[in-house]
C-alpha cells in the first residue's frame, strides 16, 4: 500500500513537471502541441486518480489552466488558433470527471462537475475570441456532458450488477434453506415414524411378550442412532469452514445415501411392520450424486407415508434404469389417502421440489384399484459414447 501511494505521488509530481516544461520550456510551440502534450502527461496521474480522484481533478484543472494561461506561440500561428489548440488539455479534466461520477458519491460528483464547468467556461470565455469562442464553448460543454453521461452509465451498470448479485445470494440462501429442510424432513420423518410405531408395539407387549418388546427397543435404539449420526453429519457440513477435513483434524463426512442403501432402508421399514419388496430393472450403473440421493429420498419419504398412513403390511419399490431416465415407483395396497391431504405434511411437496430441480416428472396419488402410488422419472445424462455421437450429429 505504501509503495502504491509512493508511485502515485511520483506520477503526480511528474505530471506537474511535464506541464511546467511544456509551458516554460517550449513557449514557441503551437497551442495544439501544448494541449496534446498536457493531455498525454495526464496519464501520469493514474495512480493519483485511483487513490484520490478529487486531487487528480484539481491537478488536471491546474495543469490545463496553466497550459491555456501560459504564453502562447505567436511566431507561426495567431493567438486565437493557439488558444483553440490549448483547450484540448481540458479533455483530461473531463476524463477524470467521468471517473469521479462513476465511482464517487452523487454529492462529490455534483461539486466536481460544477467546479470543472465554471473553470472551463471562464477560461474559454476569457481566452477564446471571435468564431472560436462559440465553437470552443460548445466543444467544452459536449465533452463534459459526454464524460458525465459515461460516468452515470457506468455507475448504474455497477449498481445494477450489485443488485443482481445480492438477489442471486438471497435466492441461493433460500434454495439452500429449502434443501436443508428437505434433507432434515426426509431424514427425521422416516426415523421418527419407525420409532413411534416400535414404541407403540413395545408398550403393548412389554408385559405379555418381553422378547418382542426387547426387539422393539433394539429397533428404536438402532434407528435413533442412525438418525443422530445423519443429523450430526448434516450439522458438521453446515458448520464446517475448512474444506480439508483431514488437515483440520476432523473426521471426513460419510457419503450421502443412495439407491445402494435401499435394502438397508427396506430392512428398517420391515422392523416397523411393513414389508418392502425391492425390484431393479435395466442396466444398473453408477448415477450422479444428486440423482442418486434424490431417488433414495423419494423412496424413503414414500415408505414413511406407507408406514404412517397406509395401514398395510406390504408395499413394492421398483427401480428401472433406462437409457435416458431413472424410473422410481412405490406402490402399496393400503387406504390410499388423498394426494395432498394434511396427513402427508411436506413429504410430497419435498418430492416434487426434488424432482423439479432435476427437471424430472412425478405423480403421487391414490390408485383406482386401491392403495397409493408414487412414480418419479428422473432424466439421466447420456453415456460418454452416446454424448459424443449426439455432438457429432
Amino acid at each position: 500500500m505504501t509503495r502504491t501511494k509512493g508511485m502515485a505521488w511520483v506520477g503526480g509530481v511528474g505530471y506537474l513537471l511535464a506541464v511546467g516544461l511544456l509551458v516554460a520550456g517550449a513557449p514557441r510551440a503551437s497551442g495544439t502541441v501544448h494541449g496534446i502534450g498536457a493531455l498525454l502527461a495526464a496519464s501520469l496521474l493514474v495512480g493519483v486518480l485511483r487513490s484520490t480522484p478529487i486531487l487528480a481533478l484539481a491537478m488536471t484543472l491546474l495543469g490545463s489552466t496553466a497550459v491555456v494561461v501560459g504564453p502562447p506561440s505567436t511566431a507561426h500561428v495567431d493567438q486565437s488558433a493557439s488558444y483553440q489548440g490549448q483547450f484540448l488539455s481540458y479533455l483530461a479534466v473531463d476524463l477524470v470527471l467521468g471517473f469521479i461520477v462513476a465511482t464517487r458519491t452523487r454529492r462529490s460528483s455534483t461539486v466536481a462537475a460544477a467546479i470543472s464547468l465554471v473553470v472551463q467556461l471562464l477560461l474559454v470565455g476569457g481566452f477564446a475570441h471571435g468564431d472560436g469562442l462559440a465553437v470552443n464553448l460548445l466543444i467544452a460543454l459536449l465533452a463534459m456532458a459526454a464524460a458525465c453521461t459515461a460516468g452515470l452509465l457506468s455507475r448504474e451498470r455497477r449498481e445494477h450488477a450489485v443488485q443482481l448479485r445480492a438477489q442471486e445470494v438471497a435466492e441461493a440462501v433460500v434454495a439452500e434453506r429449502l434443501r436443508i429442510a428437505r434433507e432434515l424432513h426426509d431424514m427425521v420423518a422416516h426415523s421418527i415414524g419407525i420409532i413411534a410405531i416400535q414404541a407403540g408395539v413395545g408398550s403393548r407387549v412389554i408385559e405379555t411378550q418381553p422378547g418382542e418388546a426387547r426387539e422393539a427397543l433394539r429397533a428404536i435404539e438402532s434407528t435413533s442412532r442412525e438418525t443422530l449420526s445423519g443429523l450430526r453429519r448434516t450439522l458438521v457440513a453446515l458448520r464446517r469452514t475448512d474444506p480439508d477435513a483431514e488437515v483440520s483434524g476432523r473426521a471426513p463426512l460419510a457419503p450421502s445415501p443412495g439407491l445402494a442403501d435401499l435394502e438397508r432402508l427396506a430392512a428398517a421399514t420391515a422392523d416397523a411392520g411393513v414389508r418392502v419388496d425391492v425390484s431393479r430393472g435395466g442396466q444398473q450403473r453408477p448415477l450422479p450424486a444428486d440423482i442418486d440421493l434424490s431417488a433414495y429420498r423419494i423412496v424413503q419419504e414414500a415408505l414413511t407415508n406407507v408406514v404412517r398412513h397406509a395401514g398395510t403390511g406390504r408395499c413394492r419399490v421398483a427401480i428401472d434404469y433406462a437409457d435416458e431416465e431413472l424410473s422410481v415407483e412405490i406402490v402399496d395396497d393400503g387406504r390410499g389417502a388423498a394426494e395432498d391431504g394434511p396427513a402427508h405434511g411436506f413429504g410430497i411437496v419435498g418430492m416434487r421440489e426434488r424432482v423439479a430441480l432435476l427437471h424430472g416428472r412425478i405423480s403421487a396419488g391414490p390408485r383406482p384399484e386401491g392403495g397409493f402410488r408414487v412414480a418419479a422419472r428422473l432424466p439421466l445424462p447420456l453415456p460418454v459414447p452416446d454424448a459424443v455421437a449426439v455432438e457429432a450429429r
